[in-house]
C-alpha cells in the first residue's frame, strides 16, 4: 500500500479585480481581516481578459494579486472559492455600483512547485474538487523559473506575476526550513537535499 506522506503547506493568494478603487479597498480590508496580514502584493495592473468581463464588470479594470496569512493547508481550496464568491456578492450588495459584478476575487495558492487557481469553469486541464469548484495549475516552477502552460491566462504570464510567485515561494521555503514541515521519502528524514530542493 502506498504510504500517505506529509502535504507541505502553501501560500494563499487572491487576485482582486475591479474598476472601482472603493471595491478593491473593501476587498483588501476583508481579506486582511478574514485571512490574515498581506505580506506580498503586486502593483495595480490593467486587466483586459479579451473583453470577457466587460459586460459584467465594466471598462478600465485593474488588478492586484496579494499573498496573505501564514502558510496553510491547501485542502480547503474549494471552500476559499465559495467564500470569495460570497464576498463578491456582499460587496455588490453593500455598495451602490452600477455593474452587476463590481468585484472579482480569484483565490489560489503557491507551492514550491506550482501556482494553483480555483475556478468555477470546467476545462480539459482542470480537476474537479467539490461544490462546483475546479483547480488549475496555472504556472509550474521548473529549472529555476516559472513556466506557462497552453491554458495559462495572459495576465499570469507576465514577469511581474512570476516575480510575485517567486517571492511567495521564497517565503514558503523559509517557513518550511524553519518548521521542517516538508515531504521526505525513505528513512533518512527531511533534508534540504531531498525532493524539496530539486527546483531550488
Amino acid at each position: 500500500m502506498a504510504k500517505i506522506e506529509l502535504v507541505e503547506p502553501v501560500i494563499r493568494i487572491c487576485a482582486v479585480i475591479s474598476r472601482h478603487p472603493q471595491a478593491r479597498q473593501w476587498a483588501i480590508e476583508t481579506l486582511n481581516q478574514q485571512w490574515g496580514e498581506i505580506h506580498v502584493a503586486t502593483d495595480l495592473m490593467p486587466f483586459e481578459a479579451g473583453g470577457y468581463y466587460r459586460k459584467q464588470m465594466g471598462e478600465g479594470l485593474q488588478k492586484t494579486i496579494v499573498a496573505l496569512g501564514p502558510p496553510c493547508d491547501p485542502a480547503p481550496l474549494a471552500d476559499w472559492k465559495t467564500t470569495t464568491n460570497q464576498w463578491e456578492q456582499a460587496c455588490s450588495n453593500d455598495h451602490d455600483f452600477c455593474e452587476p459584478r463590481p468585484l472579482n476575487l480569484d483565490c489560489g495558492y503557491v507551492t514550491q512547485a506550482k501556482l494553483v487557481l480555483a475556478t468555477t469553469k470546467d476545462r480539459d486541464h482542470r480537476i474537479y474538487l467539490r461544490d462546483g469548484i475546479f483547480a488549475e495549475v496555472t504556472l509550474t516552477y521548473v529549472h529555476r523559473r516559472w513556466a506557462d502552460h497552453r491554458w495559462t491566462y495572459p495576465d499570469y504570464r507576465t514577469d511581474e506575476v512570476k516575480a510575485f510567485a517567486t517571492k511567495c515561494r521564497q517565503h514558503l521555503r523559509e517557513h518550511i526550513k524553519q518548521s521542517r514541515l516538508f515531504r521526505s521519502r525513505g528513512e533518512k528524514g527531511p533534508t534540504e537535499k531531498g525532493p524539496t530542493a530539486r527546483n531550488s
